[in-house]
């Protein structure tokens, strides 16, 4: 196995930036999952109109308002993802645990405002991780048709022979590259008398056995600074400047096997295929909250807010290294390798997610209990890559693929019995995608106790969240799909301490 690469920094060099985002590239960095203090997370996160806790500011910022009494928290969670998959005919069953900070903050309440209407105001900070990344998927089958090789094919077609065998691998663009790997690798040929036109070298090759693994790890956090303020303790107002962090690595492994395949020739040629990518995303971003929150009456509160677009600056180093077994491959040993070893580092490209509109009701029973139901609007298909001019086909996909109106539903019920809170919650997301498969509906259930010691609060919960999707090893040519089945279980407790 190689143990060294050469790091080449692509910099200043116009069409060669451009790197193989797609619409899932996208999903991943938009998407949230349910995470943050025990008793948010056991309430479904149906919090909006109720406040008065660290993760409910993340939903509205004028939850901070509500606040009493100084108060400093934190959440760990453990988390388990099983991935159920099914890829013709071929069952595979991965899992993933990992220990996590999903939450720590601070809220400090002023209520000496020298105001007769503005009776109180706080200002809050707050670390929030939005996404866990820990993964682990893996699919393993025999696909009757489709090789890696079409893969390679879909990316060659249209480049010059020329272009691939007469320029170094770091001075050719993704496309080109991709190329160059299909043809050092003895996959893909050009057509007799074409020199930009290709075929695949396996075209006569039936049911080949392929597995794909693929292991990320990493997260997408958010950092809250907040400001609220109640007035004539009936109304409440916030807004939030949000710094946003992504660190996310991907490691993926497809093997694929000629050996005993239908009509392959075990005398010469390619025997088998292990690509390999590995990728490193990482980057930061910035987005504004606001929210208000009205009792209506003591017992009945409304609320509102609004999360602006989420600008990222995101930067990835990619790494693919391509081990071919062969026999009888002209001067080429049985294994080679047919990449040149080069790590490439992307500039810096944009991305802007999606903004979010909720809205929120509350019902409190006074000091025995709670109802509460949130209802979020976001519009996914809104999501870009820049610069705009080199990510036109990317955006045109973005608009195709996913959804102008995507609904999320969440409700909370809490029941108090002295010191002991009981709490119980439903969470529902309709896929952001309009074909409602390539990534399902998401169903959670969530429930969790608190006791209070007085000042100090310990919270605990347990959240279930299930979704379907399908996954595929590439995003063109090798594009058959496996089905998904995923579980994931989040183990959450929170301590907090009023000053």
């Amino acid at each position: 196995m190689k143990k060294h690469f050469i790091i080449f920094l692509l910099f200043g060099l116009g069409s060669l930036q451009i790197q193989a985002q797609d619409a899932f590239d996208a999903m991943r960095f938009a998407n949230t999952q349910q995470f943050g203090t025990a008793r948010f997370a056991a309430l479904g996160g149906a919090m909006g109109a109720l406040g008065g806790d660290f993760s409910a500011i993340n939903v509205n910022p004028a939850g901070s308002a509500v606040f009493n009494h100084n108060q400093v928290g934190g959440t760990m969670a453990f988390a388990n993802t099983n991935n159920k998959t099914n890829f013709f005919g071929g069952a595979v069953n991965k899992t993933e645990t990992n220990f996590n900070i999903d939450q720590a903050g601070g809220v400090w309440v002023f209520t000496d405002t020298e105001s007769k209407s503005v009776d109180k105001i706080t200002f809050g900070i707050n670390y929030e991780k939005t996404n866990d990344f820990n993964n682990n998927i893996a699919t393993s089958g025999i696909n009757p048709q489709n090789s890696i090789a079409n893969y390679f094919l879909s990316y060659a077609n249209g480049v010059s022979l020329n272009t691939i065998t007469n320029n170094d691998f770091e001075n050719l663009n993704y496309r080109e590259q991709q190329a160059y790997l299909g043809y050092e690798g003895f996959l893909i040929n050009p057509v007799s008398g074409s020199n930009n036109q290709y075929q695949s070298n396996l075209s006569g090759t039936q049911n080949f056995r392929q597995q794909n693994s693929v292991q990320s790890l990493g997260y997408n956090g958010k950092l809250n600074f907040n400001m609220g303020a109640s007035v004539n303790k009936k109304y409440f107002f916030g807004i939030n400047l949000n710094a946003h962090f992504v660190d996310f690595t991907r490691s993926s492994l497809f093997i694929e096997d000629y050996r005993g395949t239908a009509n392959h020739n075990t005398a010469s040629g390619v025997q088998s295929v292990r690509f390999s990518n590995d990728l490193y995303t990482y980057g930061n971003g910035y987005s504004v909250q606001v929210g208000a929150i009205a009792k209506v009456t003591e017992s009945f509160r409304v609320g509102a807010s609004y999360d602006s677009p989420t600008w990222y600056n995101l930067n990835d180093e990619l790494l693919q290294t391509l081990q071919i077994g062969c026999v009888d491959c002209g001067t080429r040993p049985n294994q080679f390798f047919a990449d040149p070893d080069v790590k490439m580092i992307y500039p810096t490209y944009q991305l802007r997610t999606p903004g979010k509109t909720t809205a929120s009701l509350a019902y409190i029973f006074g000091k025995k209990g709670l109802v509460s139901f949130d209802v979020s609007n976001r519009n996914f298909n809104n999501s870009r890559f820049g610069p705009q001019n080199d990510y036109t086909k990317t955006n045109s996909e973005i608009q195709n693929t996913f959804r102008s109106n995507t609904m999320e539903y969440r409700l909370g019920a809490e029941y108090r019995i002295k010191q002991v809170s009981l709490r119980g919650g439903y969470r529902f997301e309709q896929s952001p995608y309009k074909d409602n498969i390539t990534i399902g509906d998401l169903s959670s259930y969530s429930g969790g106790l608190g006791y209070s010691f007085g000042d100090i609060k310990l919270d605990m919960a347990y959240v279930m969240m299930r979704r379907s999707s399908q996954f595929q090893a590439f995003s063109q040519g090798l594009i058959d799909r496996a089905n998904v089945a995923n579980t994931f279980n989040n183990f959450v407790i929170t301590l907090l301490f009023d000053m």
